[in-house]
């Protein structure tokens, strides 16, 4: 296929890292199954630590980063694809040690695509991408657990992120009353057009965090924070509640104690979307393309393209950017 364009995050003779865009042969790839023309991506947390070194995401430099993908097969050894089968990427270790959707091509194990649903554009997937995988993940594990849209709020934390504000509109759609949560005021309005009808202010769930037990308010919560703020959901979980957990970006440790599940038997779900078994994924996207499907999701999307990419990664680890960051891959 011959030479195209990645992003490259590398580290320099300072031990400093930086991205910049480079030209790649398909020659270099690594092993796999099928060859694929990426169309699009998306920008996740986890790939702004990929791209500024963070060797507990990604152990050797340079490197592509991108856990999500979404294109055009080009070329399979596989009977279940042929050429031209539009194919979604999301998670295992595409992106973190396989090089990933932030170029023009990637070269991966069939067991990670999944034929693109008839109800999502390639482009609408990468939308919804690796966050809105996650936050469907999270509220079919609530629905689950028992959570129903008449048994009160939801609370959203990080709200005005990928996955929070997916999670928001979602939950809308479902016909659950939708609390969100941010630190960023200025942001209420924007929340409240993706569904929401409370805005809790970020400062409100760090406060109680000596207490062992806090007021009853929520039937169910979607977490994408960590830290003791969720400890300090799971205080304020209404008797038999659940909050489903999948993020980290206030801290990987929490101060807990056991009250909270032994007196208002509450649930504390755990989420993951990377090593999922590929046939759940395809179970979620097929409800994201169909019963669950979101329109109108353009207010909360950034579109870039790769060389407006480290810009991008440097608002979301400084915490500036809101909503998905779309990446077209030209």
């Amino acid at each position: 296929m011959g030479k195209f364009t990645a992003l490259q995050a590398r580290e320099d003779a300072a031990g400093a890292f930086e991205q910049s865009i480079v030209e790649r042969d398909t020659a270099e790839l690594p092993a796999g199954e099928l060859l694929i023309r990426v169309r699009y991506s998306s920008l996740n947390y986890k790939d702004a630590l990929s791209a500024s070194g963070n060797r507990g995401v990604t152990k050797h430099f340079p490197h592509t980063p991108g856990i999500d993908a979404a294109g055009v097969v080009e070329a399979s050894s596989v009977a279940e694809f042929n050429a031209g089968d539009e194919v979604i990427v999301t998670g295992y270790d595409l992106g973190m040690n396989t090089a990933g959707g932030f170029s023009q091509y990637i070269r991966i194990p069939a067991s990670w695509a999944i034929k693109r649903p008839q109800g999502l554009s390639l482009r609408a997937a990468m939308v919804l991408g690796t966050a809105g995988l996650t936050a469907a993940l999270c509220i079919d594990k609530l629905e689950q657990a028992g959570v129903t849209p008449d048994a009160g709020p939801i609370l959203v934390t990080g709200a005005t992120g990928g996955v929070g504000s997916i999670a928001v509109a979602l939950l809308a759609k479902l016909g659950y009353t939708v609390a969100a949560s941010t630190g960023k005021v200025e942001q209420g309005e924007f929340l409240k057009q993706l569904g929401a009808q409370q805005i809790v202010l970020r400062s409100e769930l760090q406060q109680g965090v000596e207490r062992p037990m806090l007021k009853e308010q929520w039937a169910g919560a979607v977490d994408t924070v960590g830290g003791d703020i969720l400890f300090n959901v799971v205080k304020s979980l209404r008797y038999g509640g659940s909050v489903a957990c999948c993020g980290l970006t206030a801290g990987i440790a929490f101060n807990a104690n056991v009250l909270p599940f032994i007196l208002r038997g509450v649930n504390l779900l755990g989420v993951d979307s990377v090593e999922l078994p590929l046939v759940v994924k395809a179970s979620m996207w097929d409800k994201l393309s169909v019963q669950w499907k979101l329109d109108g999701l353009d207010p909360l999307v950034t579109e870039v393209d790769l060389k407006q990419l480290p810009e991008a990664i440097g608002q979301i680890l400084a915490g500036k950017l809101v909503g998905r960051v779309l990446v077209r891959v030209d």
